[in-house]
């Protein structure tokens, strides 16, 4: 990488015949080159300060050529400050170093932001010409124009491209915008659950009621919240509404507001490229929606997740520090993700000991924090812990709901680790009546028969019945596999721990299982090779490494059989 962005530093340095030698002697010198060096490295290593640093240092490269332009620019915006990106695009307008898609873009949004919208419509025209069909940076152009049209016209334009529920999500905000009585119609086609999770947007569509004063309907939609696996907005919103806390809600967004329309929709952008794994151009559409809506700064949650994903934790905790101590919900997930960060920069002890201390500060926790301190605890592995909170949990949610068979799949399973089995069953069992066939119950009961050698037909029939539902999850994959393996059906049991091995090829417990069917195929020296992976993989315990050492001399334990 080092050397790719040396050669092309170097290539446009020198292919300009105009750049004389005499110009290099007089107006370049190896510092500008070692800082623009210094500040791609940087860039590049999700290290915004220092690229600025280094770019800052080398304007004398950032002012004649377009690629040194381009990268500075986005160090600035994501960085937070797109104001003095606008500032430095319209200080190069007219230059070939300006013509760039993120340039035009971010001097539409300045004119939209300053109502300009008729200049808006002039710079819209030059952004076609940056963009791609099928690309991203169309589906923005297309929006954007629609958007900017109905801020001049006040009224709305069927479209005639469609891309899918953004598309829908666009015409419920617009429709919005105008106070159309389509509005709720419009976004209850948005969040319908049938069509993916989009409960996101039930915080629109409350703040629009809000707006005409519908707050009946307000309590109604409330009322349907899951308490426990709602996102961290719809879990905000609803202990706002609880308090009656209205005013709040529309302190954040307005439909009315062209910044905080244009907000979320690249807030949606910016989602997508993560979903993608495109990080730097997810951060770059975050900071953008942040510029447009600075009080929504519950979006830092999702750039805080980039920079975690990216193993870049001092980014990720200054994201987290934007959020507001006041909105107990996000304040929560602020804990719990500086709690994971502690683990991965200090260790899992101090994490622990940071999120307990935490916890004893709230005084009176909601459900959703005493069932994650159910799931924090199991993850450590107190599992005598986890089954206090869950069951705190448990009187506290509708008994016929898929949220009490799921708190009751996790109780059942820190039973299950310590050993107290009839507990165990007990809580699966009565999960599974709750909500029948859930794939990953089946899973879990009958992995845990079949290790206890009980009902071993009814628990190989439960994992085919599972694996049915979902037949590209590795763990169900590996558990049906076991399941044939401890029955003595090793045919059947290698072609399902195949599958396994082939999408969990660093798991240790999946690939020391196909090793025990390979070597009970008479197939010993790929048992071996598989054993001898084993050993080096880094999540190995100690425990497993001792029992292959023993494996690889005497092959599987037959009284597991």
């Amino acid at each position: 990488m080092v050397l790719r962005i040396l050669i092309i530093v170097l290539t446009i340095l020198y292919q300009n015949i105009g750049f004389s030698k005499v110009n290099i002697n007089s107006e370049f010198n190896q510092r500008y080159l070692s800082n623009y060096f210094s500040a791609m490295l940087s860039y590049n290593n999700y290290d915004n300060e220092k690229s600025l640093k280094f770019f800052n240092s080398s304007k004398f490269i950032l002012n004649e050529h377009d690629k040194f332009l381009k990268q500075y620019l986005f160090s600035l915006v994501e960085n937070g400050q797109v104001s003095k990106a606008i500032t430095q695009i319209k200080y190069s307008k007219g230059k070939k170093s300006a013509e760039f898609f993120e340039a035009q873009l971010l001097l539409i949004l300045d004119s939209i932001r300053n109502k300009k919208f008729n200049n808006a419509n002039v710079i819209l025209e030059e952004l076609e010409k940056y963009h791609e069909e099928g690309t991203y940076e169309f589906i923005i152009f297309k929006t954007l124009k629609s958007y900017n049209k109905l801020f001049i016209e006040r009224k709305i334009k069927n479209n005639k491209e469609n891309f899918g529920k953004l598309s829908i999500i666009t015409n419920a905000f617009q429709h919005c915008y105008l106070n159309s009585q389509k509005s709720k119609a419009l976004f209850l086609n948005v969040i319908d659950p049938g069509e993916g999770d989009y409960s996101r947007y039930l915080f629109f569509y409350i703040s629009y009621l809000i707006q005409n004063n519908r707050y009946d309907d307000v309590r109604q939609v409330t009322e349907d919240m899951d308490p426990i696996n709602s996102g961290l907005l719809i879990l905000q919103l609803k202990k706002w509404i609880e308090e009656s806390n209205f005013t709040k809600i529309n302190n954040y967004f307005s439909c009315q507001n062209e910044g905080d329309l244009l907000g979320e929709f690249f807030y949606l952008i910016a989602n997508l490229y993560s979903s993608e794994d495109i990080f730097k151009k997810s951060n770059f559409y975050l900071q953008i929606a942040d510029y447009l809506n600075p009080k929504f700064h519950f979006n830092h949650s999702l750039l805080a997740e980039n920079y975690f994903l990216n193993e870049n934790y001092n980014l990720a905790k200054k994201a987290l520090s934007k959020i507001n101590k006041k909105d107990e919900v996000y304040n929560w997930y602020k804990i719990k993700k500086t709690c994971q960060i502690i683990a991965e920069q200090i260790g899992e002890d101090q994490s622990l000991k940071f999120i307990e201390s935490n916890f004893k500060k709230i005084k009176q926790p909601n459900l959703k924090i005493l069932y994650d301190m159910g799931n924090i605890y199991k993850k450590f592995k107190k599992y005598e812990k986890s089954i206090l909170y869950y069951s705190l949990v448990l009187p506290k949610v509708d008994p016929e709901s898929n949220t009490y068979a799921d708190v009751l799949y996790r109780r059942g399973g820190s039973y299950e680790r310590i050993e107290k089995y009839n507990l165990s069953d007990i809580d699966l069992l009565k999960s599974l009546e709750v909500y029948p066939e859930e794939p990953h119950v089946l899973n879990y009961l009958a992995y845990s028969w079949l290790e206890r050698k009980l009902n071993i037909e009814e628990a190989v029939d439960m994992l085919n019945r599972a694996y049915e539902q979902k037949k590209n999850d590795p763990y169900i994959i590996d558990s049906v596999g076991w399941g044939y393996y401890l029955i003595g059906d090793y045919v059947n049991a290698e072609k399902f721990l195949i599958q396994a091995v082939q999408l969990m090829p660093d798991d240790p417990i999946v690939n020391d299982h196909y090793a025990d069917i390979l070597w009970m195929l008479d197939r010993k020296l790929q048992a071996k090779y598989f054993w001898n992976s084993v050993l080096k993989l880094k999540d190995t315990k100690e425990e497993m490494k001792k029992d292959i050492q023993k494996k690889l001399i005497y092959g599987p334990d037959k009284s597991n059989l």
